[in-house]
């Protein structure tokens, strides 16, 4: 059983995280109508991995034997300036979601709640990977200054990427 405070912050961040999957399916449209396949690969990725995120904590709910509230997901941008635009909407995006992990942490410490405090360690080296990932994206699309040879060389080496759900353990 989850406390109250616990469980509403828990289904933010469901919410949060079904957002963000959408914000990266919103820009790997955006990398297809640029013509860019590998960068809308990498994002559709993104996409994927955002929704087992929400998945793990609508699982753990239930888990708990809470019942998980769905909320409607507010509209995502659609638009941007162009690809560094993107992937520093990216980092600010991800920045926010460690904050809003870190938020989950503090309730559960506040609330002496051991076993989501257990539950959100992996959210937590999460967003340190997912900030990782994107720092050095952003880093190489600053290099080239986002255009040229050099995105052509970037978008084919984002088609390699595939889909692992590191969420399911053994």
């Amino acid at each position: 059983m989850l406390k109250e405070k616990m469980l509403n912050a828990i289904n933010e961040q469901i919410n949060a995280e079904q957002y963000s999957a959408f914000l990266y399916l919103s820009m790997s449209a955006w990398f297809h109508d640029k013509g860019l396949p590998g960068f809308a690969n990498w994002m559709y990725i993104q996409y994927q991995e955002e929704l087992t995120h929400a998945n793990k904590l609508f699982n753990y709910v239930v888990e708990r034997g809470e019942k998980p509230e769905l909320k409607a997901i507010k509209q995502m941008p659609v638009e941007w300036e162009g690809i560094i635009d993107i992937y520093e909407a990216t980092l600010k995006h991800e920045q926010h979601v460690t904050e809003l992990i870190n938020n989950l942490v503090d309730i559960a410490i506040e609330v002496k709640d051991h076993a989501t405090q257990s539950f959100l360690q992996w959210f937590v080296d999460e967003q340190v990977e997912e900030e990782a990932n994107v720092t050095e994206i952003l880093d190489n699309l600053k290099l080239i200054d986002g255009q040229g040879n050099g995105i052509f060389m970037l978008d084919r080496e984002m088609r390699g990427r595939t889909f692992v759900d590191d969420t399911v353990t053994e």
